[in-house]
Order: C-alpha cells, then sequence, then structure tokens
C-alpha cells in the first residue's frame, strides 16, 4: 500500500483536501496520512472548517502558528521534515498557493523516494509582489507531478519548459466540497450578529445584497487606500446594502486606522464576524454579487454564475474571467459595475472544463497507477 500525507495549512486549503479525504475513505491501494501545519489555528479561520466538511481531525497538526512569511515558512520546514523521517510516504500532495504549500514541498523534494505532487500547479498571476506567486513559482519549480484546474495553467506550465507526461487537468477540488455541501449550506441560518453593533442582519430579509471579501495587503494594510475603500462601499451600500464577513487582518487595520465609528454610522454597511463555510457559500448563493479581493470566490461565483468583481489588477485564475462570471477592475470602477449590476446588466459566464464535482475521483485514479 502506497502512503500519501496530505498537507492542509490555511483555510482554502481545507476545501480542496476535504474531497480527497472522502474520495480515499477505505482505499486499499493508498493511505493518506493528513497533516495540518497550524498555519490558520484558531477555530474561526480553521477548526469550524474541518467540523463543517466532515474531515477527520488531522494525523499530525504541527502548529506554527501565526509570524512573518520567513519564520513561519521556517517553522514548517523544521516540523514537517521531521514528519517525513517518520512517516517515510511515497507522495506528498500539497494544494494551492500559501506557506504550507512550498515549504512542505522544499522539504520533501530533498528525501530519496518521495514523490511531491502539487494540485493547483501552474496558475499565475505574473505579480511576484504577491506572497502566493512566489509559493506558485517555487513549488512548481521542484514538483514532480502537477494537477492542474485548467487549460491555462497546462499552457503556463509548458512554457516553464514542463514535460506534458508530467501534467493532469482534474478539474477543481473547490467545485467538489461546493456541490457536495450546497444543499447543507442551504439549511444554514443567513442571521448574522453585527460587529461592534448590538443588533442583527437578516440576510434573507434582504430583496438583494452584495457579498464583500477584503484581505490583500495592498488594499487593506494602507491606510489611504482602506480609507478610500471604505468610502466606496459607503457609498455602494446606499444603492444595495453590502454584508462583509470581516477578515481578522482588515478588522484589525479598521481599528488601527480608526475607521470603525465611520463604518458603524453606514446603515446599510453590515459588518459580521467570519463565517464557516456552509454559511458562507448560503451567503454567496444568495447575493446579487461578489466584491472582493480574494482567489477562491472567484472559482465559487464562477460556478453559481453570480457576477464576481474582483479589486486586483490580475488573478491567477483567468479561467473565470475568459469563461466564467468574473471581473477584474480598479477600485474606481467599482461604483459603474456595481450599477450596471443593479440593472440586471452584471456578467455571466459558463462552468469552466471538469468543474463538475468528481475531480477527487479523478486524481485518486491517477494516484493508484503512479
Amino acid at each position: 500500500m502506497k502512503k500519501v500525507i496530505l498537507v492542509a495549512g490555511a483555510r482554502p486549503n481545507f476545501m480542496k483536501i476535504a474531497p480527497l479525504m472522502h474520495a480515499l475513505k477505505g482505499n486499499t491501494h493508498i493511505k493518506p496520512v493528513l497533516v495540518h501545519t497550524g498555519q490558520h489555528y484558531d477555530i474561526t479561520m480553521s477548526g469550524q472548517f474541518f467540523e463543517e466538511l466532515n474531515i477527520p481531525a488531522p494525523d499530525i497538526n504541527l502548529e506554527v502558528g501565526s509570524a512573518s512569511h520567513a519564520v513561519q515558512t521556517a517553522r514548517i520546514m523544521e516540523g514537517f521534515e521531521q514528519v517525513c523521517i517518520n512517516e517515510k510516504p511515497d507522495f506528498v500532495l500539497v494544494v494551492g498557493d500559501v506557506n504550507s504549500t512550498a515549504a512542505c514541498t522544499m522539504v520533501a523534494a530533498k528525501f530519496d523516494g518521495i514523490k511531491t505532487i502539487h494540485y493547483e500547479a501552474g496558475l499565475r498571476s505574473g505579480d511576484r509582489s504577491m506572497p502566493e506567486e512566489i509559493n506558485r513559482l517555487v513549488t512548481d519549480a521542484i514538483t514532480n507531478v502537477f494537477f492542474t484546474t485548467s487549460a491555462d495553467a497546462d499552457e503556463n506550465l509548458l512554457k516553464e519548459g514542463i514535460a506534458p507526461e508530467r501534467i493532469f487537468m482534474v478539474g477543481n477540488l473547490m467545485i467538489d466540497s461546493l456541490t457536495a455541501n450546497l444543499k447543507k449550506a442551504e439549511d444554514t441560518s443567513l442571521n448574522f450578529k453585527l460587529l461592534n453593533k448590538n443588533a442583527e442582519v437578516a440576510a434573507n430579509a434582504l430583496s438583494k445584497y452584495g457579498v464583500m471579501t477584503f484581505h490583500r495587503p495592498n488594499n487593506v494594510d494602507n491606510e489611504l487606500m482602506l480609507k478610500k475603500l471604505v468610502k466606496i462601499w459607503a457609498k455602494v451600500s446606499e444603492k444595495i446594502p453590502l454584508i462583509f464577513p470581516v477578515h481578522p487582518r482588515t478588522y484589525k487595520n479598521i481599528q488601527n486606522f480608526g475607521l470603525q465609528a465611520e463604518i458603524n454610522s453606514y446603515k446599510n454597511l453590515y459588518f459580521i464576524e467570519p463565517l464557516g463555510y456552509l454559511q458562507f457559500i448560503n451567503l454567496v448563493k444568495n447575493a446579487a454579487f461578489a466584491l472582493t479581493d480574494s482567489g477562491g470566490i472567484q472559482e465559487e461565483t464562477t460556478f453559481m454564475n453570480i457576477p464576481c468583481l474582483t479589486v486586483r489588477p490580475n488573478t491567477e485564475r483567468p479561467v473565470t474571467i475568459w469563461e466564467g462570471s468574473n471581473k477584474l477592475l480598479k477600485i474606481s470602477e467599482i461604483e459603474t459595475e456595481i450599477d450596471l449590476i443593479i440593472q440586471g446588466k452584471g456578467k455571466k459566464g459558463i462552468v469552466p472544463k471538469f468543474w463538475d464535482g468528481h475531480t477527487a475521483e479523478r486524481i485518486v485514479k491517477i494516484l493508484e497507477k503512479m
């Protein structure tokens, strides 16, 4: 029996690992070992996702916690090296583009007899100012086997000199999780307690609303930029309510920059705590649009055919633009684009190839043949 270590470190990883854990349950050819690096470590950012997605408790938790990119990466490498020594896996499969992805690949690649596998390989934004782009490039430079989500990722890898027989377009594990949990998500409550207000918002009582997610450093770490965004959110909320499950990083900067009182003054700008996976999917499913600088939501909205406005100069998921409902824009364009959506002219699209809920099955079949 072959042994594969599956690495999860941050929230987006869990939605990708869950379908694989379910597909490998009871498999007589492959034994999975789930390693949680602890990169996201609190119950809201991590533990709740394991419970909701029915992922078994990790076999190993490195508990590295929060730190700078360099320190966190070093801690993960130190802990994961010992895991590889003790477990002696045949394969190490990493997902996504977080620090855990690159760190565990760098460790495993130096062991004789361990093959490294990168799911979501080949995604490129072309923007090396993003830590995630560095992690993607480092990981793919030393990976043995590449699982991709779309044709553009295959093309990127081929341009970088990767042999085609090492590349497998398998589809999107995020969509596996989405399709498996959509019905359960629809049964969750859409009543949310507001941050810093003794009140609640009932999203299902609103005729229309938009969902926001913002956490990129260039949007929320810069005081002038964040203040500009707050002004735009306020103007938009006068036309359509906005619901924002606030990322801890963004919430911390809102406090540091003294913006909470201003935000509280806008009656249709609803700031709520980070949500579990099921509630968040239900919130997005019933939204008129998503306004974001995040990654995974570009894919989820594409599958659900909900307009997605991504406030970034680039995306590593261009298929969501070419085929899906996603659109890149500058902050100066936010109001105009939302006006179009309110008028029923928001962007629609199609579901990309293999985004069908069966990606994990395809991956397991490939692993069994390796």
